[in-house]
């Protein structure tokens, strides 16, 4: 893939969630919330300070991450749907 965000924003791929509630009953597409989970791809260098300096950023990629429900832009690049967003909409890395 040729593409590499720029300043503090990152790539993620959605991680699909479960196909079917704890109960087994299967959740059709109509029904379906977008998941708030993801996978970075890639990363920005980070932002910059007033002074110039260079913040960088806390994520790497391949790390697992939670973000808002409305967070990022959908684009599509090379026929897969991604997110690019900045660092600060992501809530936290899962481990």
């Amino acid at each position: 893939m040729a593409f590499k965000p720029l300043h503090d924003r990152v790539l993620v791929r959605r991680i699909e969630g479960d196909e079917k509630t704890k109960g087994g009953l299967i959740i059709p597409d109509s029904a379906k919330e977008k998941p708030s989970e993801g996978e970075i791809v890639s990363v920005g260098e980070g932002a910059r300070k007033d002074s110039g300096e260079l913040i960088a950023p806390s994520v790497k990629a391949g790390d697992r991450i939670l973000f808002g429900k409305w967070s990022g832009t959908e684009v599509t690049i090379d026929g897969k749907e991604l997110l690019i967003m900045k660092e600060s909409d992501i809530l936290g890395i899962l481990s």
